[in-house]
């Protein structure tokens, strides 16, 4: 069969393709997987939404953190959201917890709290696409379906040595063919976490271990020697930085004014520290917009935090607060947090890295 890249191969997808797969995956895939025990459907989406964009290594203990607490779906869906994203500090995506629960939610009110069998009903829930639905109902129910997320990307386009990035219309749409011209009738469960744990252990991004990929024969970015230049990467752009003001106010030492942020957007629903503009005097801003009386402003070392399509940079300013009963501060939006005995609400990961700092500061004094 001719192909645009110079290669002929008898079939571009060899029937074996699963069975070496599934050989392989035998004797070293990933069988220990907190998820794997017992391979329920609550505990298989919890993994998923956890592991896109995430290492395993890193979820391993949130997975098990958030399983304790919530033990079943129906303890997540009951549960306040501000739990829910407490444990979810510090992973990152912070939309995916709130998808999470509100999926758990949904699934309650519209499934009994059963998680749905129909692949139309798991993608209509808010945080699943295609690939995770596939991979949930793969490996929970034993469905045929194909799956295609970073790591099959990586097995696929290296095997196919497809050009072009596979974010474009045209690259996934090529995939997904692919992906499911892969998937064996049998074996389906142990299928999916095979092809992905290739992905992870072996075709990895640099430095793949072709030597031990059972499907090295038919690779053709492996036949053409340059395994590490596919999947082609986004064309990119320059990522901007934008600059905020962060305040950590405080009328004693110990509590520090915290704010919610809207629902939706960059740390959506979680608390933080109150912000106002890089050009602006802290202590007007907070006479102005909350009226509250500030003093002794001293500015901390700055943070910088990168998101996938920007960068922030934090000027942290700390500061003592002459009036902290002043009745704006009695809104849901706004709470005095405790330090030495903080409760169980979400933070992201700067604001705990600033609190810490700020807890430093005032014990070196």
């Amino acid at each position: 069969m001719g192909s645009k890249h110079g290669l002929k191969l008898k079939n571009p997808m060899p029937n074996d393709f699963a069975t070496r797969l599934l050989g392989w995956f035998d004797q070293h895939g990933r069988h220990d997987l907190p998820w794997q025990h017992p391979r329920d459907a609550y505990r298989v989406w919890l993994s998923e939404i956890m592991l896109q964009q995430t290492q395993v290594n890193t979820v391993i203990p949130y997975f098990q953190r958030f399983v304790d607490r919530f033990p079943t779906l129906t303890d997540l869906a009951s549960a306040p959201l501000d739990d829910v994203l407490h444990l979810w500090s510090g992973l990152g995506y912070y939309a995916r917890g709130r998808n999470l629960h509100k999926a758990a939610q949904q699934i309650v009110a519209q499934h009994q709290g059963e998680f749905p069998r129909d692949i139309d009903a798991v993608t209509a829930l808010p945080g699943i696409g295609r690939s995770t639905a596939g991979a949930i109902l793969a490996q929970a129910f034993g469905q045929r379906h194909a799956i295609l997320d970073g790591n099959v990307k990586r097995v696929l386009t290296r095997f196919h040595a497809m050009a072009g990035w596979p974010g474009q219309k045209s690259i996934e749409a090529q995939l997904w063919t692919h992906a499911l011209d892969a998937t064996p009738e049998q074996r389906i469960t142990d299928y999916t976490q095979a092809i992905m744990d290739l992905g992870a252990t072996v075709c990895t991004r640099s430095k793949p271990r072709c030597s031990v990929c059972p499907l090295q024969n038919d690779c053709r970015a492996y036949v053409l020697g340059k395994p590490t230049d596919y999947p082609q990467r986004k064309p990119r752009k320059a990522i901007p930085t934008k600059t905020t003001r962060m305040l950590l106010l405080s009328p004693d030492n110990v509590h520090v004014l915290l704010q919610q942020r809207p629902p939706v957007g960059i740390w959506g629903g979680l608390w933080s520290l109150p912000e106002c503009p890089i050009e602006t005097d802290p202590i007007q801003w907070c006479d102005h917009h909350w009226q509250l009386q500030i003093t002794t402003t001293n500015i901390l070392p700055p943070l910088k935090h990168t998101f996938s399509h920007f960068h922030l940079a934090i000027e942290p300013v700390a500061a003592q607060v002459l009036n902290p009963a002043q009745r704006v501060m009695d809104s849901d939006q706004f709470i005095w947090y405790n330090t030495q005995t903080p409760d169980a609400r979400g933070l992201p990961k700067p604001v705990q890295t600033l609190l810490a700092q700020w807890q430093q500061i005032r014990q070196q004094r």
